[in-house]
């Protein structure tokens, strides 16, 4: 967010854990990604606590499944453009997609 008003950038920032995305929109995100799609997912101590393994993030579907049941999971930031999504880190990467 900082980075796109020291830019200029008007941005809509959606607040995952209040209006967690839905399949249409994950399935756009994955779309337009750049990283690899099971980048999306984090693998933090809840991944493991789940019981999930890297064969569980290894399609986009699985990818997609996974954050509809677990929105906690999803990395963020991610920052989407009209025909761009990637992985806001490290943050320079966001400096560069909104320059």
């Amino acid at each position: 967010m900082r980075i796109a008003e020291e830019l200029g950038v008007d941005v809509d920032v959606v607040v995952y854990q209040k209006t967690p995305p839905d399949r249409a929109t994950l399935e756009s995100i994955v779309k337009k990604l750049q990283d690899p799609v099971t980048d999306l997912v984090r693998r933090d101590s809840q991944f493991q606590k789940l019981g999930l393994s890297d064969a569980d993030v290894a399609s986009a579907k699985q990818v997609v499944d996974i954050l509809l049941k677990h929105k906690m999971l999803l990395q963020r930031p991610v920052v989407v453009t009209d025909s761009v999504a990637i992985i806001g880190r490290p943050k320079e990467r966001v400096r560069e997609l909104l320059s």
